[in-house]
């Protein structure tokens, strides 16, 4: 039995484990013929007797010493042996059976040495002992059902059944490429090929386990800083570029010409971009002025048609959620059948029905969302974020409703009770790898959404409206319109399936990686010889903290279930490095444990509530400060607008005095 399996019998269940020294264990002729016993005073029953015990009585009986031999090593084997051997039995010494022999030849001979009381003494010494052992064997064998539960406990939560390799069909290989399940589960892709088995150095073992939940919160870690950071030098660009709209006419009429274009097609775009904006602006001043002059009864109705039209998003939500759950439902009762009972499209059908069906609603949802919102009656601006809001939480939503899906699979069974395992074994052996395959088909699905939609979709639309361009079918579709906010969008979506999939399937990020390269040369390709530029033009410092915010969320969003499962949900104890551990978060408090004592307390000290009220109290404060002193900053801001504004008005005022006191001036020099 390895130390691995050793360690996760479980609590109450005797093992058997054999003796282990770090020095060999043989006892051959040259041991014995020389005179210092080392061997079996290295024994660990021998050191404890000896620690007991403050002086070693001689055994001096009447007949003379203990043993009759008179060689040097008679005096050896009476202080080290004989103690040894007379207390504890030989079986649970890991020696062959020659030694055992040898070593029993010996007791035999030290009892023909003893007085009858001694041997008395030891016969029932022994004897009783051995009562004691057959009478705990016997009250085991009471139990109820241990037997059952034991033989429960060993086979069913560590059995991982893997494919068998039998008739493969051709397009089996197809399937597991796009699944991640045969030869891609048994790799280093995901999280059961990863073993409880530290890496030894000469001088330090890499411990595994811990090295792989750390990587992934390091993961996480930096990638939070990153947003955080991102988001706040964009955050001081819009504190800083906030204006007026009398500031943002002018702007844009006298300073919004870009001097540098010499093309005729971007001076084109150029110009129908500032149109929009200043249609836009005077769109939104006039929202404005009509909601001033909006009456109650006006108000009322508007705020109700309102109501109604949320009503029907989150009921286009609801739809959306529930057949994603249905679809993962569907997927994995059916997923379980082989190969060769379905055909090659019914099985990839059933492999990836979750991800077609969140697919499908990530396209049809924002074309209602954006029929709905004109409906709403509110500005151009506001129109764009709350469709982009509406959009991303749908987009974040799916993948939380497939994930918490997966979980309740995972943490409920049908017929029979999860408290052996902790989980549905039956279903999910290795659930942490099934988990991650998900996120890897869905990474792979939008990889190949992405593909097709470009080559089969964008550039016949591009021949069509080139070469039939007096069809009015072809003239009503157009030619396709490169929408930023749409591709952020996407980028978002793949990038919280990543940050969800990394501790399920460590090399996802890779993938990922890879996968967004492959993504940027073919949507550069596609922008530039398929698509035409959006007329609306969106502000790089008002995007780029709009869509790190998104981000943010999105990031936030792939921590909760992550958390939940490391935390909460019992890791499985078929594969993976966390089989000897309840929670995949055991990891650390027993990692804590080996520390020195002084460091144990400083960790226990910084985790503990009386540390975590005042810090938080004094983050806080820090907080509290830094909005305030943002408030102050952006108050002087104001301050120095109406001072520039003021100053400009007594220019105004000075030229306007100037130009009358010439006229004045001249009006006299006229008259004389």
């Amino acid at each position: 039995m390895s130390e691995s399996s050793a360690s996760a019998l479980p609590p109450g269940r005797p093992g058997r484990q054999p003796f282990s020294h770090p020095e060999n264990l043989s006892l051959d002729s040259s041991c014995f013929s020389s005179p210092p016993v080392n061997f079996l005073q290295e024994l660990p029953s021998y050191r404890s007797i000896a620690r007991k015990r403050t002086t070693i009585p001689t055994r001096e009986k009447q007949s003379g010493t203990l043993l009759k031999p008179t060689d040097s090593y008679s005096s050896q084997l009476e202080g080290g042996i004989t103690e040894n051997l007379n207390s504890q039995s030989i079986r649970k010494y890991a020696l062959n059976i020659s030694e055992k022999r040898r070593l029993r030849n010996i007791q035999e001979t030290q009892m023909k040495y003893l007085s009858e009381w001694d041997q008395w003494k030891r016969y029932s010494s022994k004897s009783w002992k051995r009562f004691i052992g057959k009478a705990r064997e016997m009250t085991t064998h009471l139990e109820l059902w241990r037997d059952d539960i034991r033989s429960i406990e060993d086979v069913q939560c560590t059995v991982y059944p893997i494919s068998s390799s039998g008739l493969i069909y051709f397009y089996s290989y197809i399937i597991d490429l796009l699944s991640g399940t045969g030869f891609l589960e048994e790799t280093c892709l995901f999280y059961g090929h990863y073993t409880i088995d530290g890496v030894k150095f000469q001088n330090f073992t890499y411990d595994l386990p811990l090295a792989y939940l750390l990587s992934t919160i390091a993961y996480l870690a930096l990638s939070l800083l990153w947003i955080v950071k991102r988001s706040v030098e964009g955050f001081k660009i819009n504190l800083i570029r906030s204006e007026e709209h009398f500031q943002s006419y002018c702007n844009k009429i006298f300073a919004g010409w870009d001097f540098c274009i010499t093309n005729r097609s971007m001076a084109d775009l150029k110009h129908s971009s500032l149109r929009y904006e200043l249609r836009a602006d005077l769109e939104e001043e006039r929202i404005r002025q009509k909601i001033a002059e909006r009456t109650s009864e006006e108000t009322i109705r508007i705020y109700s048609l309102r109501l109604f039209l949320n009503c029907i998003v989150l009921a286009v939500l609801a739809a959306c959620f529930y057949a994603i759950y249905r679809a993962t439902i569907f997927s994995q009762e059916h997923m379980k059948k082989e190969i060769d009972k379905m055909v090659f499209g019914e099985n990839l059908l059933i492999l990836y029905l979750p991800s077609i069906v969140i697919t499908l609603a990530n396209f049809i949802t924002p074309m209602i969302f954006a029929k709905i919102i004109h409906y709403e009656d509110y500005s151009p601006g506001f129109e764009i974020r709350l469709t982009i809001l509406r959009c991303v939480f749908m987009r974040l939503a799916t993948i939380c409703v497939l994930v918490f899906t997966l979980g309740s699979k995972i943490t409920s069974c049908d017929n029979y009770s999860c408290e052996l395992c902790g989980y549905n074994q039956k279903l999910y052996p290795c659930w942490e790898t099934q988990v991650g395959q998900e996120m890897y088909k869905l990474m792979i699905f939008d990889l190949i959404i992405i593909l097709a939609v470009t080559l089969f979709v964008d550039f016949p639309r591009k021949l069509l409206v080139t070469y039939c361009s007096s069809w009015k079918l072809v003239q009503c579709w157009g030619q396709q319109e490169f929408a930023i906010p749409d591709n952020v969008l996407g980028i978002v979506y793949g990038q919280t399936i990543c940050w969800i999939g990394a501790f399920f399937s460590p090399l996802l990020p890779a993938i990922a990686t890879l996968k967004l390269i492959i993504i940027f040369y073919v949507k550069e390709i596609s922008l530039l010889y398929t698509c035409r530029p959006s007329p609306r033009q969106f502000r790089a410092s008002n995007s780029n903290f709009f869509f790190l915010l998104v981000l943010l969320i999105g990031l936030c969003l792939a921590i909760i279930p992550l958390t939940i499962s490391m935390a909460r949900v019992p890791s499985s104890k078929a594969c993976g490095p966390f089989t000897n551990f309840n929670t995949t978060w055991e990891v650390v408090p027993k990692t804590v444990s080996t520390f020195p004592r002084s460091l144990q307390s400083l960790v226990h000290g910084i985790t503990s509530e009386a540390f975590a009220v005042p810090f938080f109290m004094i983050i806080c404060l820090i907080m509290f400060y830094f909005i305030a002193l943002a408030g102050a900053h952006k108050r002087v801001v104001v301050q120095l607008r109406e001072q520039l504004s003021l100053e400009s008005r007594d220019k105004r005022y000075l030229i306007q005095k100037l130009t009358e006191a010439q006229r004045d001036m001249k009006n006299r020099l006229d008259w004389q």
